[in-house]
């Protein structure tokens, strides 16, 4: 593999083998993968020999190795010449992502007493680990269905939120062309007792702070200012998203030998858009979204119970975005608009200023970008660039050093709850395993993949958030 440095943010993998496009990556040398221990830049690769695939094979700041498509990875087929859409570029946790509620309060107004209940309340509200309980008792798999329909909107409709909470959600809080019925009987089962509960790993929700404004005009378009407190929450499609992607991998790698589709690892299983077995899969992502999207939206709704109850104040929805989807979006290739299957596998839609999918209310702004740090570290509220590279992608988080196994070897989660605590940080953690594998030493540093992502192009800083208050699966 050659690497060429094209620029102080960008490296360019040279077309090799089946590579039908190069590999483009978004870094500082120092953010780089090391080959001898993270394969990822060799995905890049194998990701660019996807039928149809356009324009390049893109990695993210924080890219590190993941299943068939690094995470970190964007790639875009064109649709209309036969181009795939590949459950490995989509990942397991389906429409992963992230949640920003700002509250009309600042952190001089909350005091150590009221911070403390205020995190045994949100530590008691918020269903997490490996258990089954859920803030919505759904009354059957019927109801079910609708939430895979409906997504955000069926929660609102029965009571569960405000408009406020569609007009600010990616695509108004619900994916077009869901279908339930791709969703096996073992994924429903999984999803019947979770909507709206948190998982483990490095799920999250925390209390921040704006620590710091870039762009004011964009930061009070989004109803955010420095020293404002804030609600983020991290979590994806929990046991029914993973059943999703399980069942479909299966089908598709079953399949590929009808269509003359080899590839260079089977993590890469992929079949046309416009096949059954394309169609089949995409409806089943939609639903798996829809089902994240009402997930963090009945979290939401139990936060700002509790944030009421103890402070008096509200929590109104910043954004909610989610970084592990594949979207039919029109973009323009050699000079003209093409229907593509953009995959964005933890990485993040980053639209600009002016575009016609945002509300009116953010379109001079562009829209929020939600990047979470680690356990402990800052996290970033960003925006879109006008002709940013990669589809309008940026990165979606600080991306992983070490694999959890290797992360609990270095710190006891006890002794990593105190020190955060001593920074000023109160934690409330599942289990001492759970801290101890997201410990900050796990990741790269969130400010330097920030900076590589606005370096390369990708996208402009607005906000820099702190936490104060962390709760973890």
């Amino acid at each position: 593999m050659r690497l060429v440095q094209e620029s102080d943010y960008r490296f360019r993998i040279d077309r090799y083998g089946e590579m039908r496009v190069p590999g483009v990556v978004f870094a500082s040398r120092a953010l780089l993968p090391d080959p001898a221990a993270d394969k990822s830049l060799e995905q890049v690769a194998n990701v660019a020999t996807l039928p149809g695939v356009v324009g390049a094979s893109y990695a993210m700041p924080d890219v590190h190795w993941g299943y068939g498509f690094p995470i970190g990875g964007v790639a875009a087929t064109d649709v209309a010449t036969g181009g795939v859409v590949s459950p490995g570029g989509v990942g397991f946790d389906i429409s992963c992502g992230v949640r920003l509620l700002a509250a009309d309060l600042d952190r001089q107004d909350l005091a150590e007493p009221a911070l403390r209940a205020l995190m045994d309340g949100l530590a008691a509200a918020t269903p997490r680990g490996m258990n089954r309980r859920a803030v919505w008792a759904l009354r059957d798999a019927r109801q079910l269905q609708e939430v895979l329909a409906g997504g955000a909107r069926y929660a609102v409709q029965q009571g569960h939120g405000v408009q406020r909470d569609l007009d600010r959600c990616e695509d108004g809080g619900a994916v077009a062309a869901a279908d339930p019925g791709q969703a096996s009987e073992r994924a429903v089962q999984r999803g019947l007792g979770q909507v709206g509960s948190l998982g483990s790993g490095n799920h999250f929700l925390e209390v921040q702070v704006v620590d710091r404004v870039y762009d004011e005009p964009a930061a009070e378009a989004f109803g955010l200012r420095a020293g404002q407190v804030c609600v983020m929450i991290h979590c994806g499609s929990r046991g029914l998203g993973h059943q999703i992607c399980t069942d479909h991998v299966r089908v598709i790698e079953r399949a590929m030998h009808r269509f003359g589709i080899t590839v260079p690892d089977r993590q890469l299983a992929c079949a046309p858009v416009s096949s059954p077995e394309g169609q089949a899969y995409l409806g089943a992502m939609a639903a798996a979204a829809n089902y994240a999207r009402a997930n963090r939206q009945l979290l939401a709704v139990a936060a700002r119970r509790v944030f009421g109850r103890v402070t008096g104040r509200e929590l109104a929805l910043v954004y909610d975005i989610s970084h592990n989807l594949a979207k039919i979006e029109t973009h323009e290739v050699a000079g003209l608009p093409r229907r593509l299957c953009v995959h964005r596998k933890g990485a993040t839609r980053a639209l600009p200023p002016g575009h016609p999918d945002l509300p009116a209310d953010l379109r001079g702004a562009g829209q929020p970008v939600l990047i979470p740090g680690t356990m402990g570290t800052a996290s970033y509220v960003l925006t879109g660039r006008p002709g940013a590279p990669a589809f309008a992608s940026t990165c979606h988080g600080a991306g992983r050093l070490l694999s959890r196994h290797q992360a609990a070897k270095t710190v006891h989660g006890k002794e990593l709850r105190e020190r955060l605590q001593a920074e000023g940080i109160m934690v409330r953690g599942a289990s001492w395993r759970g801290l101890a594998e997201e410990t900050p030493e796990a990741y790269k540093d969130i400010d330097t993949v920030v900076d590589a992502a606005q370096g390369a192009g990708l996208c402009v800083r607005v906000a820099r958030l702190v936490p104060i208050g962390v709760v973890k699966g």
